[in-house]
Formats: C-alpha cells, sequence, structure tokens
C-alpha cells in the first residue's frame, strides 16, 4: 500500500473488512512488518486514533483464532476417531470403504493414498494447526494460565493400584480406551465369524475363527500403536493441546507399550499354533513377495519382546543402562514391522511414528553442539547443580526438563533432569541438580570431585521441554511436598514466584514448603532456592519452609569446613556454545513448516515413483512389484525429506544464535556459600547476604521424624489450595490419598509425573 494516505487507508478498510482482518493476521505472525513508522502511524487509523483499542482488537483478534483452531482440531480428530470406531463395521467394509478407494484410488498413489487420506493426514493436519496454535498462545498471557483450566486434572481416584496415581479425568480416558479395544475386536470377531460358513468338520471351523481371531489381534496391535508415539514425542504440539508434557504422558507410553506387546504376542503365538495344526509350519519362514512377510512379522515381534523384558521395574531402576540399550530396538522393530505389513497399512500408525521422527532428528541436530557449561556446585549431601550459560531468547516454564549427555562419563546414555532456574529471573542461566543415586551420576560427581583444576568438561544438552502454563499461579495458597533430591521441582516453582513478585509486582500464592531429608548434611539442598548469582530476596514472597531431618534426633556440632558448598569454574572453548532456542524464538511456526513442507516433499516423491517405476511395472508384468521395495523406497523418501527440510530451518535460525552466542560474555562466578546446615548450628553468625539471611527466616528445622503430612494439610487454612509432591513412591501416594479423602475440600492435588 505505498503511496496510500492514511485516510484514504482508513476509508478502504471500513470499506473492505476483509482487507483489515488480512493486514491483521499477517501483523500478528510477521510482528516484524510494523517496524515502519508510517505503517504504525496506518494502524492507529484503522484503530480510529486509539493505541488501546488497537491492542484490544488484536487480541481478540488472536482469541478469535486460537478458538477456531480449538475448534477445527477437535472437529478433524472426531472425525479420525470416528473412523477408527467404525473401521470393523460392515458399514465401512461394504460402503465406506469402497467409495473411499474408488474416489483416491489413481495412479500416483494407488491403494496407499487412501489411508494416507484417511489416517495420516487428519493427524498432520492437527500437528500444524496445533504449532501456529500455541505460537498464538504464548503471546497471550492471560491464555496462558486458562490453557490449563480447559484441560485440568481433578484430584486423583485411584492411589496404590499397580497404575500409580490415576486422576478421575485419566481414569476415563483408560476405560474408555479398553471399551474401544474391546468393541474393535469383538465387532471384528463377530463380522468375520459370520463369513464363516459352517460345516459338519467342526475341526477345520475351530482352526478358521483360530486364523480369523490372530489375524484381528493384530489390527488391534495396529489402533494401540496408531497411540504408541505421541507420548514419547517430547516437542509435541499435540500433547501440549491437550495440556500434558512429554514428561507427564510417559506412564501412558508405558501402558500402551504393555497393551501393545501383549496383543503382538498373543496374535504370534496364535499363528504358531495355527500352522502347527495345519502343517504348515514352513510358513514361518516365508517372506512374501506382494503380501504379508511373516519372517520380518517374527523378527519385529522379537525386537518388541526383548524391549519388553526390560520394561520389568526392577531391571529400569537397577539397572537402566540394560533397558535404556534394549530399548533402542525400536528402530528395529518399527522397520521390520513395516516390511511385515507394508506401506500402505503402515500408514495407520505413520502419523504417531512421523511426528517422532521429526522430533528425534532435531533433537539429534540439537545434541550435535556442546553445551557452554559455566559452573558446578558441590554440595556435601552429594548433589551437583549445573550452570549454563544461555541465551535470552531460551524461554520455559517451570518444572521443565532437560535431558544430559556427558560423553566422558558415557557416550550414550541420555538422562533427564528438572530445570531448578527460571528464564526470567535468570534470564543468561539454566540450571539443573543432579543426586549421585545411580552409577552415571556416580561417575559424574567422582569425575568432579577430582581435586584437579576442571578446564572443562564436555556436556550435550537437548531441551528444556516443560509445560506451556504456569498452573500453580492459579491457587491462593500452595503447598509443596518434597523428600530428598524430590525438591528439585520446586526450587524452580519458587524462582519463579520470586521473579513474580518482585520484578513484576504480581500477586503470588502462599507458599508452604514441607521437605524431609534423611540427614543435616541434606539440608545444603536448601541453598540451591537461591539462583548461584545470590541476589535474591524472598522478604517479599510468603515462603515458610518445613524441613524434617528423619534419621537425627538433635542437632550437633558440625565442623563448617563439611558444609562448605564447592564451587568449580569452566574455561570457556570457542566450540562451546550457550543454549538457545533450536528453530528460533518463532519455534513453533518453524516447526509447522518443518512437518507441513517435509510431508508435502514426501507426498510429491512417493507420487512420482508410483506413477513413472512401481505402476509400470505392475501393468505391464504378470508380477507385482515388491512391498518390501516399495516400503524401503517410501521409508528413505521421508527420512530424506523430514532431514532436509528440517536441516534447513536449524541452519536458518543457527546464524541467529551464533549472532548472539558471541555477544554473551562470561561472568566471574561468587565465591563458594556458607551452607543452610551451618546457619542453623552457627546462629550467631554473621550472615553473607540478605537473600541468605531471608531464607534462614523463612526455614524452620525439625529433628527425629517424618512430616505429620496428614495433619499439616488437613489443618491448612485456605479456599482454593494446590497441593504438589515429588519424592519417594510412599510419600507421594500418601499426599495423593490425603487430598482424595474428601476431608478438605480446598486442597486440590496437582500431579507431577518424573518416572523415567
Amino acid at each position: 500500500m505505498p503511496g496510500t494516505s492514511p485516510f484514504e487507508l482508513d476509508l478502504r478498510i471500513h470499506k473492505q473488512p476483509a482487507i483489515g482482518c488480512h493486514i491483521a493476521l499477517v501483523m500478528l505472525l510477521s510482528p516484524r512488518q510494523l517496524t515502519s513508522p508510517s505503517t504504525a502511524v496506518w494502524w492507529l487509523y484503522i484503530a480510529d486514533i486509539n493505541p488501546s483499542k488497537f491492542d484490544n482488537q488484536v487480541e481478540e483478534l488472536k482469541m478469535a483464532l486460537i478458538k477456531a483452531m480449538q475448534l477445527l482440531a477437535t472437529a478433524v480428530f472426531l472425525g479420525w476417531l470416528v473412523i477408527w470406531i467404525m473401521m470393523p463395521t460392515a458399514t465401512y467394509t461394504k460402503n465406506w470403504s469402497p467409495k473411499l478407494r474408488a474416489q483416491t484410488n489413481s495412479t500416483y498413489f494407488g491403494r496407499q493414498g487412501t489411508s494416507i487420506l484417511i489416517y495420516t493426514f487428519p493427524i498432520l493436519f492437527i500437528a500444524v494447526i496445533g504449532c501456529i496454535y500455541l505460537h498464538l498462545v504464548k503471546r497471550i498471557d492471560n491464555c496462558r494460565r486458562s490453557i490449563s483450566d480447559t484441560v485440568a486434572w481433578k484430584r486423583p481416584v485411584l492411589v496404590n493400584w499397580p497404575l500409580g496415581i490415576v486422576s478421575g479425568v485419566e481414569l476415563t480416558f483408560c476405560l474408555m480406551f479398553l471399551v474401544l479395544l474391546i468393541w474393535f475386536y469383538s465387532k471384528y470377531l463377530t463380522t468375520n465369524f459370520s463369513k464363516l460358513q459352517p460345516s459338519d468338520d467342526r475341526e477345520e471351523l475351530w482352526k478358521a475363527r483360530l486364523d480369523a481371531a490372530a489375524h484381528r489381534l493384530a489390527l488391534v496391535g495396529d489402533l494401540c500403536c496408531a497411540f504408541l508415539f505421541f507420548p514419547v514425542t517430547r516437542g509435541s504440539s499435540i500433547l501440549l493441546l491437550l495440556g500434558l508434557t512429554s514428561e507427564s504422558s510417559i506412564r501412558y507410553h508405558v501402558w500402551l507399550g504393555h497393551i501393545t506387546l501383549a496383543v503382538f504376542s498373543t496374535h504370534g503365538v496364535c499363528y504358531v499354533i495355527y500352522w502347527a495344526v495345519t502343517n504348515q509350519m514352513d510358513e514361518m519362514l516365508k517372506w512374501a513377495n506382494a503380501d504379508v512377510a511373516n519372517v520380518a512379522g517374527e523378527i519385529a515381534l522379537l525386537a518388541g519382546v526383548i524391549m519388553w523384558a526390560t520394561t520389568v521395574p526392577q531391571i529400569r531402576r537397577k539397572i537402566f543402562e540394560l533397558f535404556f540399550y534394549t530399548h533402542q530396538l525400536y528402530m528395529v522393530f518399527l522397520f521390520f514391522y513395516l516390511m511385515h505389513v507394508g506401506i500402505s497399512h503402515f500408514c495407520f500408525i505413520l502419523p504417531g511414528v512421523y511426528l517422532f521422527m521429526v522430533d528425534r532428528y532435531l533433537r539429534f541436530l540439537q545434541s550435535r553442539n556442546r553445551a557452554r557449561l559455566v559452573s558446578a556446585r558441590l554440595l556435601p549431601s552429594e548433589a551437583i547443580e549445573l550452570n549454563f550459560a544461555k541465551s535470552p531468547k531460551l524461554t520455559y516454564e517451570p518444572l521443565s526438563t532437560v535431558f544430559i549427555n556427558v560423553p566422558s562419563v558415557s557416550s550414550l546414555q541420555w538422562h533427564p533432569f528438572t530445570v531448578t532456574s527460571s528464564s526470567n529471573l535468570e534470564p543468561e542461566r539454566l540450571s539443573v541438580i543432579i543426586k549421585k543415586e545411580g552409577t552415571w551420576t556416580q561417575n559424574l560427581h567422582r569425575t568432579l570431585a577430582k581435586p584437579l583444576v576442571h578446564d572443562c568438561l564436555h556436556v550435550k544438552v537437548e531441551g528444556p521441554y516443560g509445560p506451556l502454563s504456569k498452573n500453580f499461579l492459579r491457587y491462593d495458597s500452595l503447598i509443596l511436598v518434597s523428600g530428598g533430591s524430590g525438591i528439585t521441582p520446586f526450587v524452580s516453582i519458587i524462582r519463579e514466584l520470586v521473579h513474580q513478585r518482585t520484578t513484576l509486582n504480581r500477586p503470588t500464592p502462599v507458599v508452604l514448603l514441607i521437605c524431609a531429608f534423611k540427614t543435616s548434611a541434606d539440608l545444603t539442598m536448601l541453598d540451591l532456592l537461591l539462583p548461584i548469582s545470590g541476589n535474591v530476596s524472598f522478604s517479599r514472597l510468603d515462603l515458610q519452609i518445613e524441613a524434617y531431618v528423619t534419621r537425627e534426633i538433635s542437632k550437633s556440632p558440625s565442623d563448617d569446613a563439611q558444609n562448605i558448598i564447592r564451587t568449580i569454574s569452566f574455561k570457556p572453548l570457542q566450540s562451546d556454545t550457550p543454549l538457545a532456542p533450536l528453530l528460533g524464538p518463532n519455534g513453533w511456526l518453524w516447526l509447522a513448516a518443518i512437518v507441513a513442507s517435509s510431508f508435502v516433499a514426501f507426498l510429491l516423491l512417493i507420487a512420482i515413483l508410483q506413477r513413472f517405476y512401481i505402476y509400470p511395472i505392475d501393468q505391464n508384468t504378470n508380477e507385482i512389484y515388491s512391498y518390501a521395495a516399495k516400503s524401503s523406497l517410501n521409508l528413505l523418501f521421508m527420512c530424506i525429506c523430514i532431514m532436509a527440510t528440517a536441516s534447513m530451518a536449524v541452519v536458518r535460525n543457527k546464524k541467529g544464535n551464533s549472532k548472539e552466542a558471541k555477544q554473551i560474555q562470561n561472568v566471574d562466578m561468587p565465591t563458594p556459600v556458607i551452607s543452610p546446615s551451618s546457619w542453623f548450628y552457627n546462629a550467631d553468625r554473621e550472615l553473607e547476604s540478605l537473600s541468605q539471611e531471608s531464607l534462614v527466616k523463612a526455614t524452620k528445622v525439625h529433628f527425629g521424624g517424618r512430616p505429620p503430612l496428614k495433619k499439616m494439610l488437613l489443618e491448612y487454612d485456605g479456599s482454593n489450595v494446590g497441593v504438589m509432591t515429588s519424592g519417594p513412591h510412599g510419600m507421594r501416594h500418601e499426599v495423593a490419598a490425603i487430598c482424595s479423602s474428601g476431608l478438605a475440600d480446598n486442597l486440590h492435588f496437582e500431579s507431577i509425573s518424573f518416572s523415567w
């Protein structure tokens, strides 16, 4: 619109409102368009020379777009779900399926086109819409608070079950999914059994039914597989649309994995029995060229069973390395599953697998960078705080997690840890706390504890991943219950509350932190509530800390030297880079572009392959083109498209990150501070800072017993109290049971899941 006066522009927009909406949408998705002063003047005229009205109109437009996207995503998902529900019915097989195949079968996609259209495309469309939705939500503070309210997990209804702590909403959806599986299988059986002709030979009839039952079990497994990979896609827009995170959804992956492999194992056993009773054991060694490949299915099942066997809690927790390495067999499982059923059938589960592949490759690109590790704090409690340099553009919410790899300890193992820093309070630092427990953490602690000069430590980081909103801000009061190293998720919450109260001057909930430690040395964990900069005061935050030391009946003299927190500063290397958003500040829009463009490119490649290579072979010869070869080519094209589009997006944003990395200067680390345990033993000692003083005044230490949780929770005053717990299994279940008992209506249990 160059050369158009503001008055003329105003008249044009009033006459054609669509122009104004179009410009507003462009401005919303590309804020850089407002850099021109003349453009800003135009917008003031559009807003009737009222800047506040202009802001309100933009906010209203954003909210309208957000609601429209929510409705659209919900409608598409329900339609996709209806297809699965109707699949085993005669209506689908006799009416819907023939019409769909007739309208979508072409020389460019063949039967695969139908599967892509009704099983793959809807979910990828939701993922793209979800990315745009999250980009808009991220810019609206009020909406960020209300998201979790729309999908709020209610108080627990099941505690101490094999499933753990399960809320009413979770239980409802679990039961609905089980009903869907039962319906799916039973309807398939009744439909299929009705087609079997009664025969005087009862032996042949039960064999035919066994064959049909085994075949339909595989379709039930497909339904489970269709949902299996969504919970482990860490940067998933679909999970955040539901108010979930990958951390909180891991147990859904565990439940689905158990059901999937139980169903597939039964499917395999039934077919072995069927081949045995029909004298067709040679079928186990067949790899059909244009049909189901039995050998590939057996290899996939074997890989799945090995993974399944190592998920037993005793193995996963005590021999984590075995669990970790065998779980990489998922690639073998997926590849031979594809070879077993062919690409057309694989499209049933392709959406979850495709989004997981995009996420996994982006994580691979991020893990290629060496993170700039600034310092480490070693506590007498054998905990470690690692402090990384980060870009101010990298923002995250409390309770976020990062995955860390230290090649000098293990080149392959990645372990998740809760982020304890606040991206608002510490814009150039990201911190995590690691408790010395397993083999990996013991080796890391041993490496840092050596009395040598630490020039550098090679560390790789993936993430952070976390919630989109601050759920805890909606409560008037917060009760945070922790045991041992379980205090780490609450460190980020308290630091964020300090920022909200001191920097933004916003009202914050009253906080009661109940923490239990084994020994007084573990009290040093409380010192990590203070950032390493130490320039934080809790005086304006209504914070009360009740610390319980369970294995010591009274405080005894302690050597101050044993309670010194040792701080290690690391020398920066030129190859180290501060943590930065992999796809830039507009990461969700870039992710939407990657998913959409890679999938379109994939469709173009397979269309060319089908039309000009496979289709002529199928038409001009008596043989059908090999299913395995076609599936392999599809997989190859898929990987190429994902890698190409994701790499271009990362390289595009890496230039901006590199410029910013050069501007980040190293900050000298403060000298070691005295730990809280020595504060309580030397109350007459002059405190080193006002930060420590405010923390000491808020803390009360109890010796020789566990915290009386039931009494403290039920007697706590407040009309709207959020209760969060992190720590040992027994403590979490005890708190959940108290909140779900109905004895106090003001307690609202907030589930925190870190169940790796």
